[in-house]
């Protein structure tokens, strides 16, 4: 590193800090956009979930890109080019996807959507693979988990006003705007969002490449081989490409043609009703065909869940594989050596997995009469409220890093969710959302509150409770319906919020000289916000929105099982689990 002094960098961190926001406002602003796109593209819950699969899927295809080639150059790609210039290649990069989503939004033009988030969402890969040991190295090492908390804490904020700002984008303040007139809106003010985040991007990238206190961030530390390890992820990226290729296939067969060619005709039908035509008849007309459209859509849609089964069973099953084979032999598989580490990229995936697929599906939910009959020009508090969530609990977590009493560390635990809560509410309150409703939610953030007091910052300990406190909320959701049930569905974001540093810490236990490699692997793992949100989508497709939810009911589930068999592997290495602190942080 070229870091002369271990004093703190403020001026470079703060710089830095600015591309944490970036990564939570777009993240969340799509939990806004996928409802939004569903009607405006007239698509169905799994298409619509397409956005989390490009978004996510390149920050998987990013982080395998840059460990195939240092693999194959034997040196950390990132590390030989710098902190700094890998940071304003990822905001270029972004910047790029910015523009591509411009040319799509004024095209109208869904894949073009699709193809710009991933653009964008690729540059952030490469900017989160540099940007958390940039900070750490910006100071004091002892004191580089503040620095990461403080990016931590601002990618929250992001995550809460994004799906603000982006139903302002697409709704405006408090008019309200049914579903069917979604179709006839203007998309002006979507293009000025992104060219305005497209110049946010560029200026980030200027300030980054023309400041003299903006170190280079140069490492030159050699990449530990694991060509077992490259071999397995690139057979199972193309496995993945095969399948998902066979689900996108099936909307182009001629049972999807015939079915749309049907939903056209229902249209044509509700539109031209004849003054002196029966309407009895019309809707006689209409229900036929819509069960001609049943029908087709059975055999169909099956098939479409059994391929996206097997994606799970390709990465599920590949992962067990893996650690079964690497216990027999661990040469050439790197840091996949290590159990708790294979089960620990397992554990990232279905923990993003599930952070993602409650709130993106939290839309189309909220559209059921049982759950308020909203429109999607309506649902921002609740999806602001749910990412919100994620600030609050990581806000909480942070509290450790400071060198408080006892005394002053239980007022703090008890105090900072509630104010993070209250901005929250008030952030929507200054755009004119009714955030009423939500007063009462206040219950779910003491729950939470009561949960950071059993965790007691131990990391195998913090995520069962929370994983219990995920999979009891899910279950009271699946279980109820109404504001209870949005409650519970919404506290799914208080459960996660605090899981990503736990997972991290129990994972990297005992890597030594393959922490760094490890931390790549599970990066990779992101991918489980683009391969379960849309699982669940085709679920809600074939069962139903509500009980689609059991999706995140066994993400909870296999996160409280690690919690319990990770503390079991790592005993059996002779390493004390409770010895490192839950530091918040993403």
């Amino acid at each position: 590193m070229d870091v002369s002094s271990t004093k703190t960098n403020y001026p470079a961190l703060y710089t830095l800090i600015n591309v944490f926001f970036f990564w939570g406002f777009i993240a969340a602003g799509n939990s806004i956009f996928i409802p939004f796109c569903k009607h405006y593209f007239e698509l169905d819950q799994f298409q619509s979930q397409l956005i989390d699969f490009a978004f996510y899927t390149a920050y998987y295809m990013g982080a395998l890109l840059l460990f195939i080639f240092g693999t194959l150059k034997g040196s950390d790609v990132v590390g030989k080019w710098g902190y700094k210039k890998s940071i304003v290649y990822g905001l270029l990069f972004s910047a790029l996807g910015a523009g591509a989503m411009i040319v799509a939004v004024k095209s109208n033009v869904y894949l073009g959507m699709l193809i710009g988030l991933f653009i964008v969402a690729l540059g952030f890969s490469l900017q989160q693979t540099a940007a958390n040991p940039f900070a750490i190295s910006l100071g004091d090492p002892k004191t580089g988990a503040s620095r990461v908390n403080l990016g931590g804490g601002i990618n929250s904020f992001g995550t809460t006003i994004g799906p603000i700002m982006v139903g302002l984008a697409l709704f405006g303040s408090t008019a309200s705007v049914t579903d069917e007139q979604i179709k006839h809106l203007e998309l002006d003010k979507v293009i000025w969002l992104y060219i305005g985040v497209g110049l946010l991007f560029l200026g980030a990238a200027a300030m980054f490449y023309f400041s003299k206190k903006v170190p280079a961030g140069v490492s030159d530390e050699p990449m530990e081989k694991a060509g077992k390890a490259m071999r397995f992820l690139i057979v199972m990226t193309v496995l993945l490409a095969l399948i998902f290729t066979q689900v996108f296939n099936s909307y182009k067969s001629e049972a999807a043609k015939k079915i749309e060619g049907l939903e056209i005709k229902i249209e044509t039908l509700k539109k031209n009703i004849s003054v002196n035509e029966d309407h009895v008849q019309i809707d006689n007309k209409v229900k036929t065909i819509q069960a001609e459209i049943k029908e087709l859509k059975k055999p169909l849609e099956k098939e479409r869940m059994y391929w996206l089964s097997g994606a799970l069973v390709v990465i599920i099953g590949g992962l067990l594989f893996v650690k079964q084979s690497a216990l027999k032999r661990s040469e050439g598989w790197g840091a996949m050596q290590y159990p708790q580490l294979v089960l620990g990229m397992l554990a990232i995936f279905t923990y993003v997995g599930v952070e993602v697929a409650i709130g993106s599906n939290l839309g189309e939910l909220l559209k059921l009469p049982e759950f308020g009959g909203y429109q999607s020009s309506e649902i921002a508090p609740y999806i602001s409220m749910y990412w919100g969530s994620l600030m609050i609990g990581r806000w909480a977590g942070a509290i450790s890093v400071f060198n408080l009493s006892k005394t002053k560390r239980m007022i703090a635990l008890i105090v900072v969710p509630l104010i993070a809560f209250l901005v929250v509410l008030r952030l929507n309150r200054l755009v004119g959302q009714d955030v009423t409703p939500l007063y009462y939610y206040v219950i779910c953030v003491l729950a939470q509150i009561g949960a950071f007091f059993l965790s007691q910052d131990k990391p195998a300990r913090t995520l069962m409770v929370f994983g219990c406190l995920g999979l009891a909320a899910m279950i009271t959701g699946l279980l109820t319906e109404g504001m209870v049930a949005v409650y519970a569905f919404l506290a799914g974001g208080l459960a996660c919020s605090i899981m990503w540093p736990a997972i991290f810490s129990l994972s990297l236990m005992g890597l030594g000289k393959y922490t760094a490699q490890g931390s790549a692997f599970l990066v990779m793992m992101i991918l489980g916000g683009g391969i379960i949100p849309p699982i669940q989508g085709k679920l809600a497709d074939i069962i139903g929105i509500h009980n689609s939810y059991v999706i995140p009911v066994l993400c909870f589930a296999y996160l409280t099982f690690f919690a319990i068999i990770v503390k079991s592997i790592l005993a059996r290495q002779k390493i004390d689990v409770d010895v490192i602190e839950v530091k918040s942080g993403h």
